[in-house]
């Protein structure tokens, strides 16, 4: 089996995600969204992905340069509108905001909508650990198919919908935790 540094992995995602026409810092953000995903053992959302991620932008379901609006916001929450942009972009922004709110007021919840696949859920917890912030983060698979039936049923109605939780812990440096109610993702 073949064995790639991080920084192989980077410079082979950047070039195929930036020939679509992202702005660089995004093109930035992805490759290191996709890379960190394998390092920490999650191939399933990894580099792995890069051929769809292309695909989805030719056919315009994700919108490169797609802008970040606030549609509602008060000193601890915020509504974001990701106009189909990239998710690693537009959930990165949201947590930077989400800490920034919770610095200021101790608490803070910031939802997002219309925006693409954010990758693995655990980077963005991290974030605000490293800041020292308490996070937490769910994801559903919005307008996505449906890949799961739920307990006793037969027909897909449910996406994964996993749930991350990052805090600090006083025997470790960070903790991060993700669930998800199925057993198999696809890569794995």
């Amino acid at each position: 089996m073949p064995v790639f540094t991080p920084e192989y992995l980077h410079k082979f995602c950047l070039p195929r995600v930036s020939a679509k026409g992202p702005p660089d810092e995004e093109a930035e953000v992805f490759a290191t969204h996709q890379v960190k995903a394998n390092l920490v053992g999650h191939d399933s959302q990894g580099v792995i992905h890069i051929p769809e991620y292309c695909e989805r932008i030719d056919k315009g379901h994700i919108v490169p340069g797609a802008p970040f609006v606030v549609e509602g916001e008060t000193p601890t929450t915020a509504v974001i509108n990701g106009n189909w942009g990239f998710g690693f972009v537009v959930t990165e922004k949201a947590m930077r905001m989400a800490m920034d709110k919770a610095n200021s007021q101790g608490i803070a919840a910031v939802t997002v909508h219309f925006q693409n696949h954010i990758g693995r859920l655990g980077g963005y917890p991290t974030m605000a650990i490293q800041e020292g912030v308490i996070a937490l983060i769910t994801a559903d698979l919005g307008a996505g198919q449906k890949q799961w039936p739920p307990f006793g049923g037969r027909a897909r109605r449910l996406g994964t919908n996993p749930i991350c939780i990052g805090c600090l812990a006083i025997w470790m440096a960070l903790f991060s935790s993700t669930w998800l109610p199925v057993q198999l993702l696809p890569g794995k």
